[in-house]
C-alpha cells in the first residue's frame, strides 16, 4: 500500500520550494553584519486555538557563519534537484553540525518529506516530531506524517491504538490549521490552493484510514469522501478503502461506485477493484441497504 500519489508529493514539494528564493535572498552577504544574530527559535507551546501562519516556512535570520550558509545552500540546491539521497545525507550532517541552527525547521521539514519518498517511516515520523517540536503548526507535516502512521501497520506494529490515536492528532490538528494559513508573498493563488487541498486530502485520508482501522466504517466514508473529492489525482487507496467501508455499511451502490473508480486508475488495486465490483453488486441484490 503506497502511503500517498506522486502528485500530492510533487504539489507540497512545490509549495515547500516556492518559499525558499525569500530566505535565499536575505542569507547573502552574511559575513559583513557585525550585529549578533537572534537566538534560534525556542520550542512552543502548544496553543489553545490554531495561531495564522504560512503554509510554507517563514523567512530566517541569516547563518552565524560562512560554512552555515553553505551548508544550507547545499542543502537548498540537493531539494531543488530533488536527489533524495544526497539531500538526506546533507540534512542529516546539517541538524548534526549545527543543532541549534535557526535553518533547522527548514531542514527536519525537508528530511520527512525524504524520509517519506524513500519509505523510511521510522526516520520520518523522528525528523517529524523535532519540527513539530520546534514548529507545531506546520499543517503539511502534521497531515504527511499523521496519514502515513495510520498506513504504515501491520500485525506487528507495537501498540497500534496509541499510533493511532497519534494519526488522529496530528491529522485533525492539520485541518484545523489549514483554514488560517497565510499565502506567502512569493507564491501564487493557484499553487497555494492546490497545496492546501492536497494537504487536507491527505489529512482526510489519513482521519478515515484511522476509522476504517477501528472498525469505525461511517466514520470513515467522510472523510475518504473529502480526500478523493480534494485531490486532484485520487490515489485508488483511498477509493479501495471508501468501497470496504460502504460495504461494511450497507451502502452497496456506493461501494460499486468507489471500486469502480478504484478500478479505474492503473495500479496494483485494479484486479482486487474489479472483483469488489463484482461482489458489491451481489451483495445489493441479496441484502438489504441501510439508510444513509
Amino acid at each position: 500500500m503506497k502511503y500517498c500519489s506522486n502528485y500530492r508529493m510533487n504539489v507540497i514539494l512545490a509549495a515547500f520550494l516556492l518559499a525558499i528564493p525569500a530566505t535565499s535572498a536575505q542569507s547573502q552577504g552574511t559575513q559583513q553584519q557585525p550585529t549578533q544574530p537572534a537566538p534560534a527559535q525556542a520550542p512552543s507551546q502548544k496553543p489553545s486555538s490554531p495561531q495564522a501562519a504560512p503554509l510554507t516556512l517563514d523567512s530566517a535570520p541569516p547563518p552565524v557563519s560562512a560554512e552555515e550558509d553553505a551548508a544550507i545552500k547545499a542543502f537548498r540546491e540537493s531539494m531543488k534537484e530533488k536527489d533524495a539521497t544526497n539531500m538526506e545525507k546533507l540534512g542529516e550532517a546539517f541538524v548534526q553540525k549545527y543543532p541549534e541552527s535557526r535553518y533547522r525547521v527548514e531542514v527536519y521539514s525537508m528530511l520527512v518529506r525524504g524520509y517519506y519518498s524513500s519509505g523510511q517511516v521510522d526516520k520520518m515520523e523522528a525528523a517529524g516530531d523535532k519540527e513539530l517540536a520546534l514548529q507545531p503548526n506546520d499543517p503539511q507535516t502534521l497531515a504527511l506524517v499523521g496519514s502515513t502512521l495510520a498506513r504504515a501497520m501491520n500485525a506487528s506494529t507495537p501498540d497500534p491504538q496509541k499510533r493511532l490515536a497519534k494519526s488522529e492528532q496530528y491529522c485533525q490538528k492539520a485541518l484545523d490549521l489549514l483554514p488560517t494559513q497565510v499565502k506567502p508573498e512569493n507564491m501564487s493563488d493557484e499553487v497555494f490552493l492546490n497545496a492546501k487541498n492536497e494537504t487536507a486530502a491527505i489529512a482526510h485520508s489519513g482521519l478515515g484510514l484511522v476509522a476504517f482501522r477501528r472498525g469505525k466504517y461511517t466514520d470513515a466514508i467522510p472523510h475518504l469522501e473529502q480526500s478523493v473529492k480534494l485531490d486532484s489525482q485520487p490515489d485508488p487507496v483511498d477509493y479501495y478503502l471508501l468501497g470496504i467501508s460502504n460495504e461494511k455499511a450497507s451502502h452497496f451502490d456506493d461501494a460499486v461506485a468507489a471500486f469502480a473508480k478504484c478500478a479505474a486508475i492503473p495500479g496494483g488495486l485494479q484486479t482486487t477493484c474489479t472483483q469488489d465490483i463484482e461482489a458489491a453488486k451481489k451483495l445489493a441484490v441479496t441484502q438489504l441497504s441501510a439508510p444513509k
